[in-house]
């Protein structure tokens, strides 16, 4: 999946408009939630070598939220890098360029805009 394939995607999929937050990044999109305004996915142009790849070109990445659990093996794959400006923690970064499976990268959005989204409180009632 491409930058333009995953834009199309999300917009369709989430009913989510584009922000660009950063005049001195004009290439970076933030997708987020119409209710909470939270972040779900960040697709940027990031030069090669700030995820730990030679060469001087870009490379168009997604910043997703996922579960914390999921990383570290996440990060053993092709196309998956540690948070590029995020909480390594808890987001991960996916190379848009064709070595991560469309299906994955799907399964992730679907993952990072749910642990994004508005929370509802259960209430506790008292046992009598």
């Amino acid at each position: 999946m491409d930058r333009i394939e995953l834009k199309k995607f999300i917009t369709e999929t989430y009913n989510a408009a584009v922000d660009f937050p950063w005049s001195e990044y004009p290439n970076y999109e933030v997708f987020r939630h119409h209710n909470n305004r939270k972040w779900f996915a960040l697709i940027m142009d990031v030069p090669k070598e700030k995820l730990g790849l030679s060469g001087k070109d870009v490379l168009n990445v997604v910043n997703l939220k996922c579960e914390p659990i999921m990383i570290g093996s996440l990060r053993l794959e092709p196309g998956f890098f540690p948070a590029y400006h995020m909480s390594k923690e808890n987001w991960i970064t996916v190379a848009l360029d064709g070595s991560v499976p469309d299906d994955k990268i799907k399964t992730l959005l679907d993952i990072s805009f749910e642990l994004t989204s508005l929370k509802t409180k259960k209430i506790r009632r008292k046992s009598e």
